[in-house]
């Protein structure tokens, strides 16, 4: 694994390339992207069909073909393993509880001559759910997805998940009937994205978009915000790791590890001012390679992706974690509450020895849909906020509106709206 000490004269040249790890080529894509969402809005079904038959190996016959029907759900759910269902039911449980404590409240503020200000807070009233499929499936992405909507009061999810050749994970099958998912199709891609953004015959157009997904996905995000909103623009996933002399070796380098078998534009990130840990590091993360049934992926990963650096103290450790803003940080020290004051942008940070990202993916309880690519720095992880919208309330009352009818009249009339003025005016001459 490469080391690299902030004290080499090409320490900086090494480091703006780890800060541009997330750049995903979407310029490169967009005209790709940009035709299908064109098919989908024009042709609908019809070149959804078309997509889909080309991409993931299936031709749909009719529009029921690509709906997954819910009894499916219910047996995948009511025949899985008894230890499997017991970890699903305690990672929605905890899952929910978790989000449960982000949601925001209506309010109103009385002034004392009767103004009335305050906030509306009220769910979408569609959401659209992307999960991954392809390559792997992730039944964690569809709770993590699924419930934060459902503990904002979303009336309606609809859920896209490609199935090549026709087949669908058993699990991710099992987990929406868990969430109680009445809408979900076979559509993966930048297809699915726009049948959700737009419409088809059966898709209906929803109001937000969230989830992961490849380079296409996240390019037809970004080209359908604005008709839809979204949650993030996301990219290949990454860790970044904090670590003293107290950290276990093996356990710095499974957790380096766990990032890097995703895929191999993954990241894997560990910041130390111990030059004997990192080489030590480096030394495991080899012998742990070997022992993956992923380990072509990982060490890809690792060797294209992945550094270890060697900072003069730990402020300058902190300086460029901060600068790199990873979606996953552990700081694997021996007092991390000390340092978390410190930390700045972070997409998850996970606390002590004990605490490994994979804890976070799972069943801890907060959402595993993290900002990448250093957009940890304005984005925030999927919350239940991604479902709800605010409105302004303002009741102005007779006293109220004298109180500030000049004021408001004046600002109105040095922009040289004269309506605008006269609608103040009028109700208090």
């Amino acid at each position: 694994m490469l080391i690299l000490d902030t004290k080499d004269s090409g320490f900086q040249k090494e480091f703006e390339t780890l800060l541009n790890r997330g750049k995903m080529d979407i310029d490169g894509v967009s005209s790709i992207v940009l035709n299908i969402i064109k098919e989908i809005k024009e042709q609908k079904n019809q070149a959804l069909f078309s997509h889909i038959s080309k991409f993931d190996g299936w031709t749909p016959k009719s529009d029921s073909d690509i709906q997954i029907d819910i009894s499916l759900m219910k047996e995948a759910y009511e025949n899985l393993d008894e230890d499997l269902k017991k970890a699903l039911h305690l990672a929605y449980d905890r899952i929910y509880s978790y989000h449960q404590k982000q949601l925001p409240k209506s309010w109103l503020d009385f002034e004392s001559n009767g103004t009335v200000l305050g906030q509306k807070v009220t769910p979408v009233d569609r959401a659209g759910l992307y999960i991954p499929g392809g390559k792997a499936a992730y039944p964690s992405s569809l709770l993590m997805n699924a419930i934060p909507a459902i503990v904002a009061g979303v009336e309606e999810i609809v859920v896209c998940t490609p199935t090549p050749q026709n087949e669908i994970n058993h699990l991710v099958l099992a987990a929406m009937h868990l969430c109680g998912i009445k809408k979900a199709f076979k559509v993966g891609g930048a297809s699915a994205i726009a049948a959700l953004a737009y419409g088809t015959q059966n898709i209906p157009k929803v109001d937000v978009i969230t989830g992961p997904g490849n380079i296409f996905v996240a390019t037809a995000k970004k080209l359908v915000f604005g008709d839809v909103n979204i949650d993030m623009i996301a990219g290949p996933s990454e860790i970044g790791v904090i670590a003293d002399s107290s950290a276990n070796i093996n356990h710095l380098a499974i957790d380096l590890l766990s990032q890097a078998e995703h895929d191999q534009m993954a990241s894997s990130i560990m910041i130390t001012t111990d030059m004997q840990l990192a080489k030590k590091t480096s030394d495991e993360v080899e012998s742990v390679l070997k022992t993956l049934k992923r380990e072509e992926i990982a060490r890809e990963s690792i060797e294209k992706r992945g550094a270890i650096i060697v900072a003069k103290d730990m402020q300058e450790v902190i300086t460029l974690m901060n600068e790199i803003a990873p979606e996953h940080l552990e700081l694997m020290v021996e007092n991390p509450f000390e340092l978390l004051p410190r930390i700045k942008h972070a997409g998850a940070i996970f606390m002590g020895r004990y605490t490994p990202e994979a804890i976070g993916d799972y069943i801890a309880g907060p959402n595993h849909t993290l900002p990448t690519g250093g957009t940890a720095k304005f984005y925030s992880p999927l919350n239940v906020e991604n479902f709800l919208k605010k409105s302004s309330i303002i009741s102005m009352s007779e006293d109220g509106i004298k109180e500030l009818a000049s004021a408001c009249a004046l600002l109105a009339d040095t922009e040289g709206l004269e309506a605008h003025k006269l609608s103040v005016t009028s109700r208090v001459n």
